[in-house]
């Protein structure tokens, strides 16, 4: 059986590579996944603390976090495909302004 300690660890690398392509990406889908790799890398750490813990708690926030995402893909996307229709770009920085 794998030790919770690798869980923890492989949780804590994708976390930060999540957080690396919000940062450096200046598209919004590229955005929008590094999003939900951040989202994953926090089930992965809650289902390795359960394992730990001998407890289900944090599996049931897991379900509600992979619902959430499910979520935020659809509308996120819908959202993307919009701004792509008015502008014919995703670029974040050309996206600055409010006004369309």
């Amino acid at each position: 059986m794998v030790p919770y300690e690798y869980y923890v660890a492989l949780s804590g690398l994708l976390m930060v590579l999540g957080l690396i392509g919000i940062i450096i990406r200046k598209n919004l889908i590229a955005m929008l996944l590094a999003t939900e790799l951040m989202l994953n890398a926090v089930n992965i750490a809650f289902v390795a603390f359960d394992m730990k813990l001998f407890d289900v708690s944090g599996q049931v926030f897991v379900f509600f976090i992979l619902t959430i995402a499910a979520a935020e893909a659809a509308v996120g996307l819908g959202l993307i495909m919009a701004i792509y229709r008015l502008r014919k770009d995703v670029d974040v920085n050309t996206l600055t302004e409010l006004k369309l």
